[in-house]
């Protein structure tokens, strides 16, 4: 399930001015051929998180809800954070754009964006004319 969508910027819900919104921690690393972000995001769902691709920066936007609203209960810690998250990464500017992949699997996300391949050797064959 591809997570990337082709939304403009005012199809992005955002929160309202009351509503704080989180930055969501992320690893960055990567690989010979991929640039990878990974963010834990336990207890979000698929349809809950919003990626895009904008003026060279990747965007994650996302809603973690609160399971249960029991107003009685008395909470001795309450550290979860619940509620909007977001976090926005400017992007090198050698990337595969349109074959970034994005995947959720045990409440990680991650995101794969292919790097440009440079100096890659090719050789040319040349043709006999006859």
């Amino acid at each position: 399930m591809a997570f990337f969508k082709k939304i403009k910027k005012q199809d992005i819900e955002l929160p309202s001015k009351e509503e704080s919104e989180a930055q969501l921690s992320i690893d960055v690393y990567e690989t010979e051929d991929d640039l990878v972000i990974q963010s834990t995001i336990a207890g979000v769902q698929v349809e809950d998180v919003n990626i895009i691709i904008e003026n060279g920066s990747v965007i994650i936007r996302g809603n973690r809800k609160k399971i249960d609203e029991d107003k009685e209960k008395k909470y001795l810690y309450q550290e979860c954070y619940w509620g909007s998250f977001f976090r926005q990464l400017i992007l090198p500017s050698e990337i595969e754009q349109s074959k970034i992949s994005a995947k959720m699997k045990d409440g990680v996300l991650i995101i794969r964006i292919p790097k440009i391949k440079k100096n890659k050797i090719k050789k040319i064959e040349i043709e006999q004319e006859k």
